[in-house]
């Protein structure tokens, strides 16, 4: 009743869709995976997200504000979601609520479900440190020349074999040279199995962080190391973020390197340019259940970007993945994809970021055997898609 009572002008509304139709020549959109390949042209689905946020108190430098939001997912199949074959997942994304100034300085204290400090490359909707959950912490800390933030998260893995919880350290802000920074974090998932559960089989798993962010001609490039330990070990391969929910069961040992440089950087007055380069690579690690000897992946996305005017621009992407894996005892087998995409898109502006953006694109994707069968039963090697997309932020 109390938050109703505040001017509606009051409330912080902020909100996340992409939404669109298309079609391929072997039916229904085909796709690869957008972390390896690239986004753009490469997505069949309706995602929204709603965020409403309030601050409801603010006195003698003390701050309380509520934050709430609401995420859909939605195949597109139907116009109602959940009947006749459509299928929708809705989540209550975050709820929390931060305290500021509680301790006499700048720090945040937090509680609740919360997207807590994501880092992601947006070309590729790849989120490489990403522990967001049910949690609390106390972040932007002043110590010495950058902040500090620490927090306990819980996410669950996905296999289920046991509770699990994530013990987040940051240290961000740490000034090299002018327009350039470092954050350093550590992440330790921790097992929390019953006494009923096989503790043998779970284990649990490390992830170490470097990111340099530094200006370049005008725009910015990020460089990023991870080291994973024992049950995180595969997320160098898998894309993971180091969250709880990637812990793998019977991982005991392992280890894997992630290196990342992406980045956005105008090229003249006309151009700009996005760009993401990705290599992984794991050793005595498990995967999804499977012991691997070795593993390794690269993938590189490019995104250039004409500007005709304010609101019109020509867009290209094209990306590429190669995949070696060495299960135990086993033979090296490889996996590789291209992707390349041409959209003519209109936007609220003619900057890279801006938003909304209605596209029209066509896309030719390749991958031996990944596209849906053809008349004849056989899959195909690859595939064209066509359609329209919209994107929003706000």
């Amino acid at each position: 009743m109390a938050l109703a009572s505040v001017s509606a002008s009051a409330v912080d509304f902020h909100g996340y869709m992409r939404s669109g139709v298309g079609m391929s020549d072997n039916g229904g959109m085909q796709l690869l995976n957008k972390k390896v390949v690239g986004r753009l042209g490469n997505e069949d689905d309706t995602y929204g997200e709603i965020q409403l946020g309030q601050e409801v108190y603010n006195k003698a430098g003390k701050s309380f504000y509520v934050d709430s939001m609401v995420a859909m997912s939605s195949n597109q199949v139907r116009g109602w979601e959940n009947t006749g074959g459509s299928t929708a997942d809705f989540a209550l994304a975050q709820f929390n609520v931060q305290g500021k100034g509680l301790f006499g300085g700048n720090e945040t204290f937090w509680a609740g479900k919360r997207y807590y400090q994501r880092h992601d490359i947006h070309i590729t909707d790849f989120y490489y440190w990403d522990v967001s959950g049910a949690g609390a912490g106390v972040e932007n800390i002043s110590a010495g020349p950058g902040q500090l933030s620490v927090a306990w998260l819980r996410n669950d893995p996905w296999m289920g074999q046991s509770d699990a919880n994530t013990f987040d350290v940051r240290y961000a802000g740490i000034p090299l040279w002018e327009g350039a920074a470092l954050e350093l974090g550590y992440d330790f998932v921790k097992a929390n199995p019953t006494d009923a559960q096989d503790t043998d089989a779970i284990n649990d798993g490390h992830m170490i962080t470097a990111e340099l962010n530094a200006s370049l001609m005008g725009g910015f490039n990020k460089t990023v190391v991870q080291y994973f330990i024992d049950g995180l070990a595969a997320d160098a391969v898998g894309y993971g973020s180091g969250t709880g929910s990637d812990l793998q069961p019977s991982a005991d040992k392992g280890d894997g390197l992630r290196l990342i440089n992406w980045g956005v950087l105008p090229l003249g007055d006309k151009v700009e340019l996005g760009h993401a380069i990705v290599y992984g690579t794991c050793s005595d690690c498990v995967s999804w259940g499977t012991q691997l000897d070795d593993s390794d992946t690269f993938s590189i996305v490019a995104r250039p970007m004409y500007k005709w005017n304010d609101v019109m621009k020509t867009i290209f992407e094209g990306g590429y993945y190669k995949t070696n894996v060495t299960p135990a005892g086993g033979s090296e087998t490889s996996t590789d994809g291209t992707k390349f995409t041409l959209a003519q898109a209109w936007s609220a502006g003619s900057g890279f970021w801006a938003r909304p953006e209605l596209r029209v694109f066509v896309s030719y994707l390749s991958q031996d055997g990944a596209f849906a069968a053809d008349k004849s039963g056989t899959a195909q090697d690859d595939a064209w898609n066509f359609g329209v997309q919209a994107e929003a932020w706000w």
